[in-house]
């Protein structure tokens, strides 16, 4: 047996750890973790702006593919730093974990806690240039292939590169993303100008100045009014019950809160929370707070107005939020948010804050403002007795959901215990055929759809509960639907979807994500729903050593990979296969590449901006034809054209 020693332990020094797994950084090496890279640089300045030393950020998208990021904050610190006795700019760029942020002394509200941000770029950007102005003077310092300095220091200090007005100070990063990394290093204009727009929203008064050098467009966004024009902007092509949203402010000890509030006709709510203009996308206490006070508030009106009698129950929060958009955003001195990715904020003290900043300063609007409060009352009574009504045929139709409806598609897996069951959605008995027999039958079960489902977007509980595919799904996954959904009876610790790699398994999993994220919100939220992804191309190749030669075969995922392996000029490729369906693969290739943990890939699905995912959702889904075309169109320059 060969020895397992610690010569075998590869330690990687430095930035080399982020260039060896960038997805535990960015999230992915595709658009969405390159566009993250431009997020990390603009948490800088935004970061100067909550401290009060940054008013305009200017971000430039450049012709050479690079781009520009500059605020007019203090500047990163240009002087020696205490321990690691370089220039702590240099520092910051290239060693992870170190910021202003940890000490609590150079930033009393900030958003970027891990200190990883601007050193992540570096380490995955080809090139990067950093300016610094500084007291009268203008520092400058350069990186390369993944944050190798080449700048020569002058007595151990960043060298000088000119001079400026002591009042203008600020730092400017130009970065370009590393080709070998990045599937695409194509920035979206598009994207840049949404995120810009959100972060205008959240932090009233910052000026940002956007230019395209490509096209020449450019924009400028502030936002005077804040997370009030937010969902303004939201409820742009809804129908709403009263013309201005509702906005409160106010401090409780040190966590500021912001609520902007408004109620369309929607049979949905939309609650999106911020903390530190981070999108919490799970929540948390702050979320917690807003309901709970916002309920307790709409039923004491309710009582005091006579809409609800002595006898009558409660409104139930769901009734109250129907219909409701709102935008919660706190700064908090020490937020302590759960994981890296920051999707759930965990500060107890934030919950009472938004209560009690809440529920003071809501009544003081609803008292001035009665008609606004009557017509949010009667939205929640008309809640209330629909679902009453609706909980009859509701049960009626879940009374006849039962395991015997799921037997009847489902090939069901021998082990009972949900954490290490998973269950595969798949597209036709033909697929599920093919799936069923390469399974692992104790921990994997199968569920064949015939067709596609519904699309659920705009539609009532009660009329998806009709649809056999939903049905089929509701029975095998166990965990209930609606106002009986309780993800502890969920029997599947996964839930798989399993398409073939064309416009149709795209359009599938299009309305299998749009049902659960609709109706069952929570299965993605837990981490529990996937994509399987099943090889593209199967090459056959033939490798030239110091011995002969051999014959070899490699499964590659999409047309990046094949890309990477055609310019590997050692490797000669015999044969080249590409599967268009699951069908095409026999139930050894299937279980070798995408049903064996062990060698498998999966995607998780997250969501990392509320906001674009009810957007996206409702735009590709409802019945609004102008702006799904439109959609599309935009998208489409950035496809890759499949033949």
């Amino acid at each position: 047996m060969e020895q397992y020693t610690g010569s075998q332990i590869v330690v990687l020094e430095g930035l080399e750890a982020v260039r060896k797994r960038p997805g535990m950084y960015i999230g992915s090496t595709g658009s969405r973790g390159l566009h993250h890279l431009i997020w990390e640089i603009l948490d800088n300045g935004i970061d100067e702006h909550l401290a009060g030393f940054c008013t305009k950020i200017n971000v430039i998208l450049r012709k050479d593919g690079g781009i520009t990021l500059r605020d007019n904050g203090r500047g990163v610190p240009v002087d020696i730093h205490p321990t690691k006795k370089i220039p702590t700019a240099r520092v910051v760029y290239t060693i992870l974990h170190a910021g202003g942020k940890f000490g609590g002394t150079a930033y009393k509200v900030s958003g970027g806690l891990h200190g990883v941000g601007a050193s992540v770029v570096n380490a995955l950007s080809k090139r990067m240039i950093v300016e610094i102005r500084k007291d009268g003077k203008i520092y400058q310092d350069e990186y390369i292939n993944g944050g190798h300095p080449i700048t020569e220091l002058v007595d151990g200090l960043l060298p000088v590169i000119g001079k400026c007005n002591k009042g203008d100070t600020g730092t400017q990063v130009t970065f370009y993303p590393d080709d070998t990394i990045f599937e695409t290093i194509e920035f979206k204009s598009d994207t840049i100008k949404k995120k810009l727009k959100e972060v205008a929203y959240l932090n009233k008064n910052l000026a940002i100045h956007f230019l395209d050098e490509t096209t020449g467009e450019e924009k400028v966004y502030q936002e005077e009014f804040g997370i009030k024009s937010f969902v303004s902007y939201l409820n742009r092509e809804s129908t709403v019950l009263h013309d201005e949203p509702i906005y409160i402010c106010g401090q409780s000890g040190e966590v500021e809160v912001e609520v902007a509030f408004q109620y369309t006709d929607s049979y949905t709510e939309q609650i999106n929370a911020y903390c530190n203009r981070i999108n919490v996308v799970d929540g948390g206490t702050l979320v917690t707070g807003f309901k709970t006070a916002l309920t307790r508030v709409i039923n004491q009106y309710a009582r005091e107005l006579g809409t609800l009698k002595e006898k009558d129950e409660n409104l139930d929060g769901k009734d109250i939020r129907n219909g409701l958009v709102v935008i919660i955003s706190i700064k908090h001195p020490d937020p302590q948010f759960e994981g890296q990715t920051k999707t759930k904020l965990g500060n107890t003290d934030a919950k009472s804050a938004v209560d009690e900043v809440f529920s003071s300063e809501v009544q003081r609007y609803f008292d001035k403002n009665i008609e606004v409060l009557k017509r949010i009352i009667d939205n929640s009574m008309k809640s209330y007795n629909a679902r009453k009504a609706g909980d009859k045929a509701r049960l009626a139709v879940l009374k006849q959901i039962s395991d015997s409806d799921a037997k009847i598609k489902l090939a069901s897996c021998s082990s009972k215990k949900a954490e290490e069951c998973e269950v595969y959605i798949v597209e036709g008995d033909s697929a599920g055929g093919t799936v069923k027999t390469a399974r692992d039958r104790r921990t994997q079960a199968v569920l064949p759809l015939r067709g596609k489902i519904l699309n659920v977007e705009k539609s009532s509980l009660e009329k998806i509960l009709v649809n056999n595919e939903i049905k089929s799904m509701i029975a095998s996954f166990g965990c209930g639907i609606g106002d009986d959904f309780d993800i502890n009876k969920l029997r599947y610790n996964k839930i798989i979807i399993l398409t073939d790699a064309d416009v149709d398994g795209a359009h599938i999993s299009t309305l299998l994500l749009t049902f659960f994220y609709r109706f069952m919100p929570e299965l993605i939220l837990e981490g529990k729903v996937y994509r399987g992804l099943p090889p593209l191309y199967k090459v056959e190749y033939e490798t030239s050593g110091k011995s002969k030669k051999k014959k070899q075969s490699e499964y590659l995922f999409n047309d990046f990979e094949l890309e990477k392996f055609r310019k590997i000029k050692e490797n000669k490729i015999l044969n080249l296969q590409r599967y268009k369906g699951l069908g095409e693969m026999d139930a050894s290739q299937l279980w070798e590449t995408t049903l064996n943990p062990e060698t498998r890939i999966l995607a998780q699905v997250t969501i990392s901006d509320t906001v674009e995912a009810d957007e996206i959702t409702s735009i590709l889904m409802s019945n609004n034809v102008p702006p799904r075309r439109s959609f599309i169109i935009e998208e489409a320059k950035y496809a890759k054209l499949d033949i």
